[in-house]
């Protein structure tokens, strides 16, 4: 079995594999003064309670965005799980090209989200990945990946809203009926999930005009909200949550893990 790892900013994301199947999937906080022994220790919490035990995991496949947590993560799934563990950056061998002026810039959930989507969903693509950012990455048929944009993410946006407004109140965010809100939650709410809907279908209609050779990409959306912006959106096509954990999962098979 692999265990695949996903750190991001918010949350790490963590699935267990069977082959291609998913069979387990948890998230946890992303904590930098957590010790390798603390990741352990949850990491092992999580297995047991999907009645699974380390001796299961043949590798690790991990993508972070936090530096100051990969290393520790890395030595713990080593010490408690497998040590059979890979990294994904710009640098591992990999079947992608990255065609961008910076490509070792290129954040590692990125490069995920574009062996995901080659896998699951073959042919050119825009990935939308509503995570502590909202990521938008361009892929073509051919393993090309050529760039795409960076805003915000959903939380990001309203977390910062409250604070810097005196009189605004965190809320749930859930959509509202309507966007002309009565109330000032629904203000919020609109503003938030209705304007982003709306900034995304506005992004993949600017880079589908701008694809290469005028071919119209499919758009994959991925993260924890993204169903539901995808019900506010018009130009989502394809909803895969564990988009990032299934391109952890090719990008293993492709380093032989």
């Amino acid at each position: 079995m692999l265990l695949a790892l996903d750190i991001g900013n918010t949350e790490v994301t963590v699935g267990l594999f069977r082959a291609e199947a998913l069979v387990g999937h948890w998230r946890l906080t992303t904590t930098a003064e957590r010790t390798p022994d603390e990741w352990a220790i949850a990491l092992e919490a999580f297995l047991a309670r999907a009645g699974h035990s380390p001796a299961e995991i043949g590798a690790a496949c991990v993508a972070s965005v936090v530096p100051t947590v990969t290393e520790a993560m890395v030595e713990a799934v080593r010490s408690a799980i497998t040590n059979k563990v890979g990294v994904v950056d710009p640098t591992t061998p990999l079947p992608l090209t990255l065609d961008v002026a910076e490509p070792l810039a290129v954040g590692a959930d990125r490069i995920a989200n574009v062996l995901g989507v080659l896998d699951r969903y073959p042919g050119d693509s825009i990935v939308v990945d509503f995570g502590t950012a909202t990521t938008f990455d361009c892929v073509t048929g051919d393993r090309r990946f050529f760039g795409g944009s960076i805003m915000p993410g959903i939380r990001t946006s309203a977390d910062q809203l409250v604070r810097k407004a005196a009189k605004l109140v965190a809320t749930e965010l859930v959509p509202p009926a309507r966007a002309i809100g009565r109330r000032t939650d629904e203000n919020i709410q609109g503003g938030v999930l209705f304007g982003t809907a709306d900034a995304v279908d506005g992004m993949i209609q600017r880079m589908r005009a701008e694809w290469p050779e005028r071919r119209v990409p499919r758009t994959v959306a991925t993260g924890g909200l993204a169903p539901m912006i995808a019900r506010l959106a018009r130009h989502i096509d394809v909803v895969d949550p564990d988009l990032t954990l299934h391109g952890l999962r090719v990008a293993a098979a492709s380093l032989a893990l």
